[in-house]
C-alpha cells in the first residue's frame, strides 16, 4: 500500500505526467502507423488488454484527477485502433493447433480477466491512482514484446521508435513515482526491471531489423 507520498512541486507532477503522456501517445501512434504498413498489429494481445482495462478504469470507474485524465482519454482512443488492428490481423498469429473459431472467446476471456485482475488488485491494495497496476503491466509488456519478437522473429509490426519511445516514456512516471515514494523497494524493482528489460528489447529489435537487410533508423 502507498502511503504518505513526499511533497513534489505540482508543476514538476504536471511536466513529468504531461511527457509521459506525450511519448505513450507518440508509441501508439506509430504502432497504428507500423500495423497499417505491414498489415500487422504491433502490441502483444495481452498488453493490449491489460492497456484497455488500465485506462477505461481510471478513466471512468476511478477517474484520475487532471491533466492524468485527459492523457487517459487519449491512450484509450489509440488503444481502441491498437485493438481494432489486432481483431483484424491477429488470426494469423493464432496457435495453428488451436480452432480459430475460438480467437474471440480466447480475446474477450483476457480482456475480462485483465480488467477484473487490474480492477481488484488496485482496490484491494487501496491504489485507487493504479500504480501498482501499471507498473506492473508495464514490465510485462516489456517482456511480451521479446517474446513477440522472438515468436515472428521478424521485425513485423515494430520499429526502433516504438521501442524508444516506450522506453522513454516510462523513464517520467518512474522518476516521478520514485519521487513520490523513494522507500518502495518493490517499485524500485519494477522501474529498473522494466528499463532492463526495455533495453534488451531495444537491442533485440536492432539486430533483427539489421538481420533483415534493412536500416534499423530508417524504419518509422
Amino acid at each position: 500500500m502507498l502511503e504518505n507520498p513526499l511533497e513534489v512541486d505540482p508543476t514538476v507532477d504536471a511536466i513529468f505526467k504531461v511527457c509521459s503522456g506525450i511519448f505513450w501517445s507518440v508509441t501508439y501512434l506509430l504502432i497504428l502507423r507500423r500495423g497499417i504498413v505491414d498489415k500487422s498489429y504491433g502490441m502483444p494481445v495481452v498488453a493490449l488488454c491489460a492497456n484497455l482495462s488500465w485506462e477505461f478504469i481510471f478513466s471512468f470507474i476511478h477517474p484520475h484527477s487532471t491533466p492524468q485524465l485527459y492523457i487517459d482519454y487519449a491512450w484509450l482512443a489509440l488503444d481502441v485502433g491498437i485493438l481494432v488492428q489486432y481483431l483484424k490481423y491477429g488470426r494469423k498469429d493464432f496457435p495453428e493447433h488451436l480452432p480459430v473459431t475460438l480467437f474471440y472467446p480466447t480475446f474477450l476471456l483476457t480482456l475480462l480477466l485483465s480488467f477484473l485482475f487490474i480492477l481488484l488488485l488496485s482496490r484491494e491494495f487501496n491504489d485507487l491512482n493504479g500504480v501498482y497496476a501499471a507498473f506492473s503491466q508495464n514490465l510485462l509488456m516489456s517482456i511480451l514484446f521479446i517474446q513477440l519478437l522472438l515468436k515472428r522473429n521478424s521485425p513485423r509490426g515494430q520499429s526502433l521508435y516504438i521501442a524508444l519511445c516506450k522506453m522513454i516514456g516510462t523513464v517520467f512516471p518512474s522518476v516521478l513515482l520514485y519521487l513520490y515514494f523513494p522507500d518502495s523497494y518493490f517499485l524500485v524493482l519494477l522501474y529498473v526491471g522494466i528499463f532492463i528489460f526495455d533495453m534488451t528489447y531495444l537491442l533485440l529489435l536492432y539486430f533483427k531489423i539489421k538481420a533483415a537487410g534493412l536500416s534499423p533508423w530508417a524504419r518509422v
